[in-house]
């Protein structure tokens, strides 16, 4: 598995925490400094099955200050893709990626599921 954590943020140390406790192994990746590749994440948007706005942080100054919640709609899947591989910032957070799903944000039934739960 593989974990995609911004270390400040409060959702992905209560997530670290959750894999922790039930001891899961997973590789831990900070997505600021290991931003997703334009590759990486269409693979896992389409593994996914998720809404591609599901893999922006709505709530993030960068999506702000780009006006991403205006600019997307019109937007190609092609560009968003290759706009949330320019800076990690932009994509949602944690990520969990196992070999059978992805799990974007955290919701503690999702990630159970995704354990084998």
């Amino acid at each position: 598995m593989t974990f995609l954590e911004y270390p400040a943020c409060s959702t992905c140390k209560k997530a670290k925490a959750f894999l922790s406790a039930r001891g899961a192994s997973f590789r831990d990746r900070n997505i600021k400094t290991e931003n997703p590749t334009y590759e990486e994440l269409k693979t896992w948007h389409e593994k996914s099955g998720l809404p591609l706005k599901r893999f922006f942080n709505t709530s993030g100054l960068q999506y702000k200050a780009l006006s991403l919640k205006d600019r997307l709609p019109s937007m190609t899947e092609e560009e968003q893709l290759r706009l949330l591989a320019t800076d990690g910032m932009l994509v949602k957070r944690p990520i969990l990626i196992t070999d059978d799903c992805i799990c974007v944000g955290f919701r503690e039934n999702e990630w159970a599921a995704a354990l084998g739960e």
